[in-house]
């Protein structure tokens, strides 16, 4: 149990400081992600070395469960999911989640992290999308406006066809709710393209540029193009654009690691302090 413990609270104490360094600068330091792999990874050795007599499935459970997170993040990065830093840091929480020495428990375990991850994200994101919308309404509303007109000939074929999906759910049920996510969908889509041009769009000098930092989109120097790609700009196209323009626009992504936090938390509840609530979730395997 000393074991499980000094790993949770060493993720808690590095999450924590990730979330602050998200929210304040909209990145997380590669530092601290590979710093808590290699404190989670080292201690899960030496803990079964000196504390497990030599039983290191403690440890291999670690790197079994980095392993699969390394790949999961990784997915999602280049899915276009994940920024650098979030998928770094689900890398770094997959040595930490694995708290048993059973890979089908800890497997059941990391189940329950991504549930509880997904409908953390699904509250946050909305969340985050409504505040930025409100606070910025004006140009929020004049985006929606010209999204709406723009696509509406697709938006209401789209629409039309969920209706008449949801219809032939009176008949095979199934296919009532696929009308109804066919049905929301454009006016989803429409919303969550007018909050990213309208809120999280915004023109900074030159000199402010941090590497990693998105283009707003492709921007001409001269001969040269600095492409607007998901890695972000680089210290030489910074330097570049410095030299050719006071001001860029960028794209700005909401911090995504407060959904980290409330995930791991999720799993700290369940796994140690409320067990009944987790001995029901392993029912429903």
């Amino acid at each position: 149990m000393f074991g499980v413990i000094f790993l949770s609270v060493l993720a808690l104490i590095w999450i924590v400081f990730a979330v602050i360094q998200d929210l304040k600068t909209r990145e997380i330091a590669n530092w601290l992600n590979f710093s808590l792999i290699i404190f989670a990874l080292g201690f899960r050795f030496f803990y079964s070395l000196f504390f497990r007599e030599g039983n290191f499935a403690f440890f291999l459970q670690g790197v079994i469960g980095f392993g699969i997170f390394l790949v999961l993040g990784n997915l999602l990065y280049y899915c276009r999911i994940f920024a650098g830093g979030d998928a770094k840091l689900m890398m770094a929480l997959g040595s930490i989640i694995p708290l048993s020495e059973s890979f089908l428990m800890n497997a059941k375990i990391c189940a329950f992290f991504l549930i509880a991850f997904l409908a953390a994200g699904a509250i946050y994101g909305l969340s985050a999308s409504f505040f930025l919308g409100f606070r910025n309404f004006t140009a929020f509303n004049r985006e929606f406006k010209k999204n709406l007109k723009k696509s509406r000939k697709i938006i209401l074929a789209v629409m039309g066809g969920g209706l008449l999906i949801m219809l032939f759910g009176f008949f095979e049920v199934i296919l009532f709710p696929i009308g109804v996510l066919m049905f929301l969908f454009p006016c989803l889509y429409v919303y969550a393209k007018s909050i990213d041009n309208a809120c999280m769009v915004k023109k900074i000098s030159a000199g402010n540029l941090r590497e990693g930092d998105w283009l707003y989109k492709d921007l001409k120097l001269g001969n040269r193009i600095i492409k607007a790609k998901w890695d972000g700009l680089s210290k030489e196209e910074i330097n570049a654009i410095r030299k050719k323009h006071r001001y860029a626009v960028i794209r700005q992504g909401i911090a995504f690691s407060p959904v980290f936090l409330a995930g791991f938390l999720a799993v700290l509840f369940i796994y140690l302090i409320k067990p009944e609530l987790f001995d029901i979730f392993l029912s429903l395997f």
